[in-house]
């Protein structure tokens, strides 16, 4: 599909209301089966936002070099983990896939050069999250991978460029955690957050609240905490692309907050209503 026929056949539905767009902290995947605050918020989250077309997800976990979108009709649940309960691989997320969206989003992006995936499906980045806030898995999804060999100036654009998605219903879904730390992590449930964690935690915060994206942009620039919050930057990525597709003057708000097991974010961001 081109460009052209993309706007074409967006001119031809009859009116959407344009989807807010979400960057959420998912953290470990015992977020699918614990009953925790973090759970509880996505649920609500779910049931506040306006029903999407589709869900577009750009998670932490699909990382490649290039650029790929998933196109299947019935996409996979991915359980890329390895050494918890056995109640956590039993979930599925048998969610339709959206292979039109898909391609939409291939003739939106032609700088960028995406290419079509058949094989990969829902990884546990957007399905543990997606169980939460939509358990009837009856909304379409569609997956868009990481390409690493790119800088932050990259994905930041290139989630701008998915903006006209948004004014066809589809929510358009980062996953990651802004701060993300494993070499750090406290396993206990009840660990007090590090102080670099907190701190850069806040940082991203007011950072976000001044729309200073080129701050975000250049992490690297934040000093020790974010060195520590951020040693490599798979999880924060998503966040990029989230805050590339703000428009000027557009609501931010902050439905989940917390820092889990000492050293990760689960700060979720809405922009728009």
């Amino acid at each position: 599909m081109t460009l052209k026929e993309f706007q074409a056949a967006a001119e031809s539905l009859p009116y959407t209301q344009k989807m807010p767009t979400l960057f959420v902290g998912h953290g470990s995947p015992m977020n699918a089966v614990e009953d925790n605050a973090y759970a509880r918020a996505w649920k609500v989250l779910g049931g506040e936002l306006p029903t999407p077309s589709a869900i577009l997800a750009i998670s932490a976990h699909w990382l490649t070099e290039g650029t790929f979108v998933h196109t299947a009709k019935k996409p996979k649940t991915i359980h890329d983990f390895w050494g918890f309960p056995k109640a956590l691989y039993d979930i599925t997320y048998p969610c339709p896939g959206a292979p039109q969206f898909a391609r939409e989003l291939i003739a939106l992006t032609k700088k960028a050069a995406v290419s079509e995936d058949a094989d990969w499906g829902v990884d546990h980045g957007t399905w543990i999250v997606l169980h939460r806030m939509y358990p009837n898995a009856d909304i379409p999804v569609f997956q868009m991978s990481i390409n690493i060999s790119r800088p932050a100036s990259f994905h930041y654009e290139l989630g701008r460029a998915l903006a006209p998605l948004r004014e066809r219903g589809v929510l358009i879904m980062g996953s990651g955690n802004i701060v993300h730390n494993l070499g750090r992590i406290a396993w206990d449930e009840g660990a007090k957050p590090f102080d670099w964690a907190l701190e850069f935690d806040a940082t991203a915060k007011e950072l976000l609240t001044k729309g200073d994206h080129n701050a975000l942009l250049s992490f690297e620039n934040l000093g020790h905490a974010a060195s520590l919050a951020i040693p490599t930057p798979d999880h924060y990525w998503p966040l990029l692309y989230t805050i590339g597709l703000q428009g000027k003057n557009e609501a931010l708000s902050f439905p989940v907050e917390g820092i889990a097991h000492g050293s990760v974010s689960m700060r979720a961001l809405q922009i728009g209503e």
